[in-house]
């Protein structure tokens, strides 16, 4: 590896930015979208378009030249909607990618930062941490005993550990993954256990994992359920679309010997019968809904989780910094008996505690309370720590080792949980009575302990007797905005469980502080049994909570019929958050072994943008639904006029020219105004949907079938009865496809709106579609030659009056009833009393 000697204050701003500019960004491969050449070609697969095409060609060739040129134009126009729709999704998607970029630490101008890893440069100096991945080709220089998983560059299972690098070291070399007792880290490989810092040695390309072309993924947008369903559906209804069209085209040549006619009449009720729109507005939801909730600082990782969002019925959360403002300040100690407030007088007493703290601290410090003490005691220590022990799950507290300044031997110095610090020490009850009074305030406690030795035995903590330095009171106030979030999900039907490793005291203050139920009391780590009882499940507070047994909670939860979303951070909650519902990391603490793990990711790590995600997880769910049924209600009139009048003898109501016009019509309505319908008001008064219920369901498609075959019903009816009055065709012709607009138009408002008001000033999409849908309807009617080509006839105005009214009363049935509801309640309820 090349690298350069160790800065301790890191590369400065503007030589970094040289470098960038010299050696380029630290990337392997950037994930591409798709071109609108490919989008095209992908939509011209399509069964519709391919039929289009046919009919176009039929007309071309054997019928009207205008009719012909009119409907390729009308196809091309359909398809460019259909591209736009696509890469307004595409973009989407790319904005999303931008965001999961990984992220890492670096010092510059002696400041620790926060930057892109695309914007590492040899000579950075990098911040590693138990869970993340590093993020280029690196040399250790400080921690020690770093263990590391390098098995995605070299197969194998077992994880290497690594040591500080020699001054010789950071020189010239090629060393190879895999190997223990080396300073050498590589790209993509993972950090299992301990912390340090790394000087980059290489970026991008030029890394190992650049040089064996591997790129590592991001955001997942694998299809979802209902999309591989859906896509099955349309193949299934295409099949059977062919077959009619085969059949209607024979039965009209064999039956009327019009053989042209037969063809295009058979290709028009394919048409019809291919409910097309459906992939497209599945994908234009999940990817527009996705951008939506990274608008609210979620960021989708896997777009199936969308579906399932809105079904939440469990929140399983972390108290630091999701509840808590992750805003460590070290507020009091205890030492000799008695607490000491570190803003009064006597503060200058808890120096040598303070001190002991530090020398157990991380010198740069990833941790909050690490960070709190530092800024109380001040600059880090000289040096570097000649050992670090970290924590484990049977042992809660982090120790490092360090020449004994003031002895000459060696310094053991041990911080962590009371329990597990206190075992080391001969410590009365009046210290564990202290730790207990702390934590009732609400204060997150540490103990401190250190351990002297003349020489360095290199023996393991648990060997040495310490001696027992005092507590540490950290205060973490919970987040203003917590307690009206938890509010709203108890309104929801959501309840919160808060889950955390704390003392079980500073845990019940904490969930009354934040509103988070605490009726049924505390639940430990070491009171849960292996099978969790209905009453336990009742429990929302949980403490001194191992990774293992989040786990077992999710799976109980799971089992009980919650629907859960689980919050984590670090690399040991990777499982449950696989295992729950819906897994959500943290954006600004989280590992990067959790947030692959996950399906959401909080970008601000606040608890209400889980509760809002939620919310626009229920809208987006309404929405999708509400255009599903609308699509399959709008293609039984579709299919029944393009059918019946053929069935029955009598001439042709739709053309394929007709069904583009609708089509120009209905793509709009449901990617538009459909998706872009904002929340119901009582959205978050409800509580969840059931467990396993569809998206499209039994319910949903009756509704569908009655809305559908009340308005093919009509708009037939005025067909036929018109004709049979004498009318001309084409006059009649134009009046039902009044009708067929004006009811599309009517049924999406009542569709969309949900029962809510139909003239919400907010519904600005649907009243353009619907006033540009009104403007080409009648254009159709007067601006030649368009008239001819649609075999329309405006000379009977009484007759397109008669179709508007017919259509919006038809499309407009479902509220109506309502209105009529309404009336005749009121009506009957009479004059109320005033109340006394």
């Amino acid at each position: 590896m090349n690298a350069i000697a160790h800065p301790a204050m890191g590369l400065s701003a503007a030589e970094a930015a040289f470098r960038l500019a010299r050696v380029g960004p630290n990337f392997l491969e950037e994930k591409s979208t798709r071109s609108i050449a490919v989008i095209a070609l992908a939509t011209f697969r399509e069964p519709m378009f391919l039929l289009l095409l046919v009919a176009a060609g039929l007309y071309l060739a054997f019928g009207n030249l205008l009719e012909g040129l009119f409907l390729t134009a009308g196809a091309m126009l359909s398809l460019g909607l259909v591209i736009v729709q696509e890469v307004r999704s595409e973009h989407a998607l790319a904005a999303l990618n931008a965001l999961a970029e990984p992220m890492a630490q670096v010092i510059r101008d002696g400041r620790q930062e926060t930057v892109a890893a695309r914007d590492l440069v040899p000579g950075d100096l990098i911040l590693l941490g138990e869970g993340s991945r590093v993020p280029a080709d690196s040399i250790l220089v400080e921690g020690d005993a770093l263990v590391v998983d390098e098995s995605s560059l070299t197969g194998e299972a077992v994880p290497a550990t690594k040591r500080r690098a020699a001054g010789g070291e950071l020189g010239e070399g090629d060393p190879a993954p895999g190997e223990d007792l080396t300073p050498f880290l590589f790209a993509s490989t993972l950090i299992v256990r301990g912390q340090g810092a790394a000087l980059v040695a290489r970026t991008g390309p030029a890394t190992r994992v650049g040089k064996i072309g591997h790129a590592l993924a991001t955001i997942r947008n694998e299809p979802t359920l209902v999309q591989r369903d859906v896509r099955r559906l349309i193949a299934r209804l295409g099949i059977v679309a062919i077959g009619f069209c085969a059949a209607v085209a024979l039965l009209y040549g064999l039956l009327r010997g019009e053989w042209f006619q037969g063809a295009l009449s058979g290709i028009t009720l394919a048409i019809a019968l291919v409910p097309e729109e459906f992939p497209m507005v599945l994908a234009v939801f999940m990817a527009l809904g996705a951008w939506r909730l990274a608008k609210r600082k979620v960021l989708v990782r896997r777009s199936a989780v969308i579906e399932t969002l809105g079904a939440t019925s469990l929140l399983c959360v972390d108290k630091t910094g999701t509840l808590t403002e992750n805003r460590m300040a070290l507020e009091c100690v205890w030492q000799g008996g008695r607490r000491i407030a570190l803003a009064g007088p006597e503060c200058a007493e808890a120096e040598p505690l303070l001190r002991a703290a530090q020398l157990a601290s991380a010198q740069h410090p990833h941790d909050p309370m690490d960070a709190a003490i530092h800024r109380v005691v001040g600059a880090a220590p000289a040096g570097a720590p000649i050992r670090s022990y970290p924590l484990r799950p049977d042992f809660l507290a982090f120790v490092q080792v360090w020449p004994d300044a003031d002895g000459g031997g060696i310094l053991y110095a041990a911080k962590g949980a009371p329990e597990s610090v206190l075992a080391l020490c001969d410590a009365g009850a009046e210290v564990v009575a202290a730790a207990r009074d702390l934590a009732e305030r609400g204060l997150r406690v540490l103990a401190v302990a250190t351990a002297r030795c003349s020489e360095d035995l290199q023996a393991p903590p648990e060997a040495l007797r310490y001696h027992f330095e005092g507590l540490l009171g950290f205060a973490d106030p919970v987040r203003a905005d917590v307690p009206a979030a938890i509010a709203e999900a108890a309104q929801a039907g959501i309840a919160v469980a808060m889950i955390t490793g704390d003392h079980p005291a500073t845990a019940l203050a904490a969930a009354r502080a934040a509103g988070v139920d605490a009726e049924a009391g505390v639940l430990t780590g070491a009171e849960m049994p292996l099978a969790l009882s209905p009453e336990q499940l009742q429990v929302r507070v949980f403490a001194r909570i191992m990774p293992e047994q989040k786990l077992q909670l999710v799976r109980a939860f799971r089992e009980a019929g919650h629907v859960v979303a689980m919050t984590g951070d670090g690399i040991n909650d990777a499982p449950a958050l696989a295992a729950a519902d819906i897994g959500i990391a943290m954006g600004q603490r989280g590992t990067d072994v959790a947030r692959e793990a996950s399906d959401l990711i909080l970008l601000d790590d606040r608890f209400a943008s889980i509760v809002g995600g939620i919310r626009l997880g229920r809208r987006i769910f309404a929405n999708l639904r509400r255009a599903m049924t609308y699509i399959t209600a709008i293609h039984i009139p579709v299919a029944g006029l393009a059918l019946l009048p053929i069935l029955l003898g009598l001439p042709p109501l739709l053309y394929p020219m007709h069904l583009v016009l609708l089509e120009l019509l209905i793509d709009p309505l449901c990617s538009l105004a459909f998706e872009g319908e904002a929340s119901e008001k009582d959205a978050m008064t409800r509580p969840p949907r059931p467990k396993g219920e569809p998206l499209f369901g039994r319910r949903q498609l009756v509704a569908a079938v009655a809305d559908g075959t009340v308005l093919l019903t009509c708009v037939f009816a005025l067909y036929a009865g018109l004709l049979a009055g004498g009318h001309a065709a084409a006059p009649v012709r134009a009046a039902a496809f009044v009708a067929l607009v004006a009811g599309q138009l009517s049924l999406a408002l009542v569709s969309v709106s949900g029962g809510a008001s139909l003239f919400d000033g907010r519904r600005v999409a649907f009243w353009g579609i619907a006033i540009a849908g009104a403007a080409v309807v009648a254009a159709t009617l007067v601006v030649e030659p368009l008239p001819t080509i649609l075999r329309f006839s405006a000379g009977e105005p009484r007759l397109l009056l008669a179709g508007a009214v017919v259509g919006l009363l038809s499309g407009g049935w479902v509220h109506l009833m309502r209105l009529l509801r309404a009336l005749g309640t009121a009506r009957w309820a009479g004059p109320q009393r005033p109340e006394r």
